[in-house]
Formats: structure tokens, C-alpha cells, sequence
């Protein structure tokens, strides 16, 4: 799915015009992407943890010449799906070999 696909859905969902779903859209990514960058974690029960971690200097190896070099310490995002998604990402994979019950398919995320 990429930002278009997900756009679509919200639009489907929520209704109003195409273009409140996409303004929605943006806000939500802006909103995370100004709280990690100012090193707040952001967590969205039952969908995950995003949160900054500090990767430190370390030493690699050119693959092409096998050359030495340094790479430098950087900040990177990590993402730490919550109990929710990943129950309904392993049901999900279940589910075709299981049959659920409706009320079971209504109640929880297909995958």
C-alpha cells in the first residue's frame, strides 16, 4: 500500500471529499514525524511504538574494493508493533487454514 492507497481508504471510511482524507493523512504523518524529531516517542495503542534510537560510529567494509571505512553514528526510527497488530498479522496467516466465526471476523483486523 502506498500514501494514494491509504488515502483511498480513509476517504472510503470516513466519507467527505478526497481531499480532507489526504489533508488527514499528512497531518497524522506530520504529527509523528515532528514528535520524533523533537525525540518524543510516539505510541498508538494497540498499533505500535515509534521511537528514536542512536546508532554509534562503527567500522565497515567497502564491498567493491574491501577497503576500511567508517560509518558514522547516526539517529535512526524503530518501529515496535503492539500486541493488537500483531495478533491480527498471525491470525490473519491462521485464518486460511481455520474458518473464524462472524462475530470473530467482525471484531478483529483481517490481515
Amino acid at each position: 500500500m502506498n500514501k494514494g492507497e491509504l488515502v483511498e481508504i480513509v476517504h472510503e471510511r470516513i466519507g467527505g471529499t478526497k481531499a480532507a482524507a489526504e489533508e488527514s493523512v499528512k497531518a497524522t504523518i506530520e504529527a509523528i514525524s515532528n514528535a520524533l524529531c523533537e525525540g518524543d516517542t510516539v505510541t498508538l495503542i494497540g498499533f505500535g511504538t515509534f521511537s528514536i534510537t542512536e546508532r554509534q560510529e562503527r567500522t565497515g567494509r567497502n564491498p567493491q574494493t574491501g577497503a576500511t571505512i567508517k560509518i558514522a553514528a547516526k539517529k535512526a526510527v524503530k518501529f515496535s508493533p503492539g500486541k493488537t497488530l500483531k495478533e491480527s498479522v498471525n491470525e490473519g496467516k491462521k485464518s486460511a487454514k481455520k474458518k473464524t466465526t462472524e462475530t470473530d471476523s467482525k471484531s478483529r483486523r483481517k490481515c
